[in-house]
């Protein structure tokens, strides 16, 4: 909705009249409170530190279940490790049999550098434009809310559910989520949840269409290391570890260089191309005052953050890796064993990780008419270019999307000034209330589910 016509009054005023208009234009039929008591809440939670690597878990489980309360969902928290509890809220469907629903998020967030930001990044500072700076605005306690809210306006409005719908709050996403998601999904309370389908964080969108993901690309992070005779810092020779290491951050540079050029050329997505980037570099003999000026290293290493989209040959890769980038011809030693982190790009079946965004998949088409009923509209479905733990569900077989309802918004994760706007964040609890309604009313078994039943 436009805001009114200029008029010749005070412009605070002015934001004010806007504001208002644009709230009540967002506010669905179905709630009567006020607009500000749900973002209150959402700068609550935004308030409390989950910051690794000292995240407060049990001030933001503790303020979770007072939600869960207040909505009357069952709720256990469940430690699979200690000190790193993971809250699980449940909304029965009328039709047990039916798989359900997992409404995924993670509780903790990245670290900030509190110079570099305009406001506090937990004081959830709402400024005169409607903007909620706070680290985890968009990554991602706004979809932890937002799942929150649009139950609240459904039961508000007497929906029922006929699957049942389940909410996850877990621990330790930002550091490879290998003590929260990974081992809630190989657990027996997860196998026993029966769930069809998860909706877990995507990325904001600068654009009026959202952003929905239905892959990911995999971490492999690697060091290269290079090796050679030490020698004085003045004698020319070849193959020095420094030399044998420098060609080998040119080829590579040289591959990042091609797969950022499909990207910048509009062929490619970021998400489907292999990224490249280099993240630190180490050599020398230490001194006490910094290095040894005069003696050649005899080793160097170089640590590379690989990202490998699921669609991606990954033998061919390696073969790159140990032909071109570490050669032994070059006195580099190169192993598997030096991955740092080398994630699978398929599932424990064989197959490339990906959910389908056809007519195969009826939760994408679900997903779809849900954000169109809501009054958006979905863009080209992606690969998300990082990871999420939506990795732990996709190598069960598990469908899984990535969705986070924030159009018009800058993507701004682990940045500097994170911020959320409070028109989008409301428009996003809309967006919620149709996908939740539509996915916890739709009756028929899909496949997977049915291959899974006969099993």
């Amino acid at each position: 909705m436009s805001c009114p016509p200029k008029m010749e009054i005070n412009q605070s005023l002015l934001l004010h009249l806007c504001f208002v208009l644009i709230l009540t234009n967002t506010a669905s039929s179905s709630t009567k409170e006020d607009p500000s008591v749900i973002i209150s809440r959402f700068q609550q939670y935004l308030q409390i530190n989950t910051s690794q690597p000292t995240p407060d878990y049990n001030k933001a489980i503790q303020f979770l279940i007072s939600q869960a309360i207040s909505l009357s969902l069952d709720h256990q928290t469940i430690e699979l490790v200690k000190n790193k509890p993971l809250l699980l809220l449940k909304w029965p469907g009328s039709d047990p049999t039916l798989p359900s629903i997992l409404l995924y998020s993670h509780t903790d967030v990245v670290p900030s550098e509190q110079d570099k930001w305009a406001y506090h990044p937990f004081s959830a500072h709402l400024d005169s434009a409607g903007k909620i700076y706070a680290r985890g605005s968009q990554d991602m306690k706004c979809v932890s809310m937002q799942y929150l809210e649009a139950i609240r306006k459904l039961k508000a409005a007497g929906f029922h559910p006929l699957r049942s719908v389940y909410l996850s709050f877990a621990p330790d996403e930002e550091i490879g989520g290998h003590d929260g998601a990974e081992k809630f999904a190989d657990s027996d309370l997860f196998k026993s949840l029966n769930v069809g389908i998860v909706l877990d964080e995507g990325l904001a969108s600068p654009s009026e269409e959202y952003s929905a993901f239905y892959a990911e690309r995999a971490p492999w992070w690697l060091v290269i290391k290079a090796k050679g005779a030490p020698g004085h810092g003045a004698k020319l020779y070849d193959n020095s570890a420094m030399e044998n290491l420098l060609k080998s951050i040119e080829i590579v540079r040289r591959f990042r260089a091609s797969q950022f050029d499909m990207v910048k050329a509009g062929l490619k997505a970021e998400g489907e191309v292999i990224s490249v980037n280099m993240v630190f570099l180490k050599a020398g003999t230490p001194s006490p005052t910094g290095f040894v000026m005069n003696l050649q290293p005899s080793e160097a290493e170089a640590g590379f953050d690989v990202r490998v989209p699921p669609t991606t040959n990954a033998e061919a890769l390696e073969r790159r890796i140990a032909e071109e980038w570490a050669p032994v011809s070059r006195n580099m030693t190169f192993e598997l064993g030096q991955f740092k982190q080398k994630t699978s790009i398929h599932d424990k079946f064989g197959k490339p990780m990906i959910t389908a965004t056809d007519s195969s998949n009826p939760w994408w088409g679900l997903l779809e008419e849900a954000v169109k009923n809501a009054n958006g509209k979905l863009g080209k479905p992606e690969i998300f270019p990082a990871s999420t733990d939506s990795r732990y569900f996709r190598e069960r077989g598990l469908p899984a999307i990535g969705f986070s309802p924030m159009a018009n918004t800058p993507i701004l994760l682990h940045d500097h000034n994170e911020f959320l706007n409070q028109f989008e964040y409301l428009k996003g609890i809309d967006m919620y209330e149709s996908v939740i309604k539509a996915y916890a009313s739709y009756a028929q078994h899909t496949k997977d589910e049915a291959s899974r039943d006969e099993l």
